[in-house]
């Protein structure tokens, strides 16, 4: 069953979408959505296999400006004082463009609604494909996420130790595997809670720069994210069946985060992963997460 998915791409306007379908078409539709500058091998395979033997058709895509989509390198690269200070100005695009390229996959597949999954900015995505087009969307998991990018933020000292790190540009794809271990080394869950998965972050860096490296790219996608409306409001509008999950050591959307998510959202379920930090999930909480993830789809 655990045979490698082959590239398919979704076409929105002018954009190309490359996205993997995973698991049988008989499966629920889930769709996957990354965060920032991350490609969809931040899914990882294991990790997609064991949804899809769950009973899920399990689609992951690489966003615009990410991986093997389309790279919107006309559009330049915004100012990070914008970014900061003016982030409508920096804004090159928003979350409801990333939410309608989301939903030109779904098209692609014949979906008519899915079960959506994001993480961090997908997450924000996801809740944005809720929000917008309610019918859609079957079940929505917002994980590591938050209503806006200013709920949870990180401490400045966090911040500050990231940006110092993804400032050293990478010249080759062992630097880049190297350069994504040590981002979890700061971000990630404490190697004393669970091991952390070095060879296989090694490996999704190494790969991600060989398919595509675009430091502006990834700073486009945070300018969507900086400028987009807290969504706060409109999620206590919403009625679709919500799941909320977050590291209780996340310092990067810290629980704050993922609460104000919950406390938003009518009847949505919050579970909080105790002593995990932000993304590349320990394999020790997969069993949590697909459970949740299948109990609250349809």
């Amino acid at each position: 069953m655990d045979t490698p998915p082959a590239m398919r791409r979704a076409s929105h306007g002018k954009l190309s979408l490359a996205y993997e379908v995973i698991g049988p078409d008989h499966g629920r539709p889930l769709l996957l959505l990354m965060g920032v500058g991350a490609q969809m091998l931040t899914w990882h395979d294991d990790f997609c296999w064991a949804l899809a033997r769950s009973g899920f058709q399990v689609v992951r895509m690489d966003n615009r400006d990410a991986g093997l989509s389309t790279h919107l390198s006309d559009l330049g690269e915004p100012k990070v004082v914008d970014m900061i200070l003016r982030p409508k100005r920096a804004a090159r695009y928003s979350l409801t463009d990333m939410a309608a390229d989301a939903f030109a996959v779904c098209d692609a597949m014949g979906w008519d609604n899915v079960n959506v999954v994001g993480g961090s900015m997908g997450g924000m995505i996801a809740q944005t494909m809720a929000i917008e087009r309610p019918r859609r969307v079957r079940s929505l998991t917002s994980i590591m996420s938050s209503p806006s990018a200013r709920i949870g933020r990180a401490s400045v000292r966090t911040s500050v130790k990231v940006a110092g790190l993804l400032q050293q540009q990478v010249h080759s794809p062992e630097e880049a595997g190297r350069q994504l271990v040590e981002m979890y080394k700061m971000i990630g869950t404490s190697p004393s809670v669970y091991p952390l998965d070095a060879d296989w972050l090694h490996e999704v860096g190494a790969r991600s720069y060989a398919r595509a490296y675009d430091p502006a790219g990834k700073l486009r996608q945070q300018a969507a994210m900086l400028s987009a409306p807290n969504r706060t409001a409109a999620l206590r509008k919403l009625r679709v069946p919500t799941l909320v999950m977050h590291g209780s050591a996340d310092v990067m959307i810290r629980p704050s985060g993922g609460r104000a998510t919950a406390d938003a959202v009518p009847d949505s379920r919050l579970v909080m992963l105790p002593d995990v930090g932000h993304g590349a999930f320990p394999r020790e909480v997969w069993p949590t997460m697909i459970e949740e993830i299948t109990a609250i789809s349809v």
